[in-house]
């Protein structure tokens, strides 16, 4: 019966203190203080979602939901460091200095036609505001391992749709239909990917079948969002294995089709994307930075590099000029699926760009590259390609030893004082100028 998705038609298995492996302590002192505060005031108060369930997994949780009976106005009215968000549902955030505690009201199906409730022609959830129960709630929420609720009232969790059993099994099971589910908020099959690359769940059937029917629903999601959802896919430590289960559900086709018609025809190119996944996911557990630029940049390479071609062969100019112009008409084509803040395009296009830079060694403007704002990045970005065997590893170790170097030993690596050319030059200028023997 877990999944009939009849608001309040089951009643919720409550599970003690004592029968659970939840403790207070994996939860963070600021969503205590919310969830005491909204108890005190005589409000349900319960944490919610995947905080729940990577406590019962021993994660230790770091983004903490609160879900309660109290409207966001009631919320407000409780918390002065409270402010109000949303469009297509309203939400309350409590900031306790950086740390943001999120607030939402029990939500219900939309009954009635004045509800404020709004869907687009695909069946996608534009708008919803419908208040309710906790009993209503449940069937809102999308996978079963997210959908157990621990009560601050007796340190129990309410658990309505067997995702206590779930988390046992380890499988990611959607609430209700599967195919309407995916229709009604297609980022749901994201969030499948994300949570079983993290959890190591696997996915139940019939949301796979699903997942292959409405892939392509992916395109109907607004590209801000997608891009959202892109940070939390690839930045969290899985990027690896997320980057090949959306490959395995057709997902990721539908977000960068053209890498993924260059990933199917050049084994090279695969080779370097996956050596940049598994980079990133050693930084991440490493706990160094990561940026998207950096990842976008890979995925990118080689429609650049061959957009980059084209364009030499029709008009003349650097490899670099090339590069950067394909750079900018990849991306423009790109933003139509995800849109990347220019934060983040512009640094790209400016790494992809130095790319050549790295096969001169000698002379002024190889050493100036060393003073690039885009340095380091661009170097990395080229050793990753030395790492596959696609630039030189002489030329990777040379830019890895000048770094270390004084100045001195710059001017001698980069053989300032050696420029043939411009030797041979001037030895011919001054024969012209030498006068003529009689």
């Amino acid at each position: 019966m877990k999944n009939s998705g009849n608001p309040g038609s089951i009643a919720p298995k409550i599970i003690p203190r004592a029968a659970h492996n939840v403790s207070r302590n994996e939860f963070s002192k600021s969503a205590l203080k919310v969830l005491y505060r909204l108890n005190k005031a005589g409000y349900q108060a319960f944490l919610v979602g995947g905080c729940v369930r990577d406590a019962m997994l021993v994660l230790h949780p770091k983004d903490f939901d609160v879900a309660t009976n109290a409207t966001p106005e009631e919320v407000r009215a409780l918390f002065g460091n409270c402010r109000l968000i949303g469009r297509r549902f309203r939400l309350a955030h409590v900031r306790f200095g950086r740390e943001i505690i999120e607030v939402a009201t029990f939500r219900a199906a939309a009954n009635h036609v004045d509800d404020d409730v709004e869907h687009d022609r695909e069946g996608r959830i534009i708008r919803d505001n419908v208040y309710g129960t906790i009993d209503e709630d449940v069937w809102r929420r999308d996978f079963t391992c997210n959908a157990l609720y621990y009560n601050i009232a007796d340190f129990s969790i309410w658990d309505y749709v067997g995702g206590v059993e779930d988390v046992e099994r380890r499988q990611l099971v959607l609430i209700g239909d599967p195919e309407q589910r995916l229709r009604e908020d297609p980022v749901r099959m994201l969030r499948a990917v994300r949570f079983a690359a993290k959890l190591d769940f696997s996915i139940d059937a019939p949301v796979v079948e699903a997942m292959h029917h409405h892939a392509s629903l992916l395109s109907n999601v607004p590209a801000a969002r997608l891009f959202d959802e892109f940070l939390k896919l690839f930045q969290s430590g899985h990027a690896e294995r997320t980057f090949d289960l959306l490959r395995e559900h057709g997902l990721f086709a539908e977000m960068f089709p053209a890498t993924e018609q260059e990933l199917l025809a050049d084994d090279d190119f695969m080779k370097f994307v996956r050596a940049a996944l598994q980079n990133t996911d050693r930084r991440v557990a490493a706990g160094k930075s990561v940026t998207p630029m950096f990842l976008l940049g890979v995925f990118f390479w080689l429609p650049v590099r061959k957009l980059a071609a084209i364009r030499r062969s029709e008009e003349k100019m650097s490899e670099t000029q090339s590069l950067s112009l394909a750079s900018y008409d990849i991306v423009a084509a790109q933003q139509r699926l995800l849109s990347i803040p220019r934060r983040f395009t512009v640094p790209m296009r400016e790494m992809l760009a130095l790319q050549p830079r790295f096969l001169h060694t000698a002379g002024k403007r190889a050493m100036k590259l060393l003073e690039h704002r885009r340095f380091r990045a661009a170097y990395d970005f080229m050793v990753l390609l030395a790492e596959v065997g696609q630039v030189d590893a002489d030329i990777a170790k040379f830019w890895t030893d000048v770094q270390t170097q004084s100045t001195s030993e710059r001017g001698t690596s980069f053989k300032m004082d050696a420029q043939p050319g411009k030797k041979r030059r001037a030895r011919s200028r001054r024969r012209r100028k030498r006068p003529q023997e009689s």
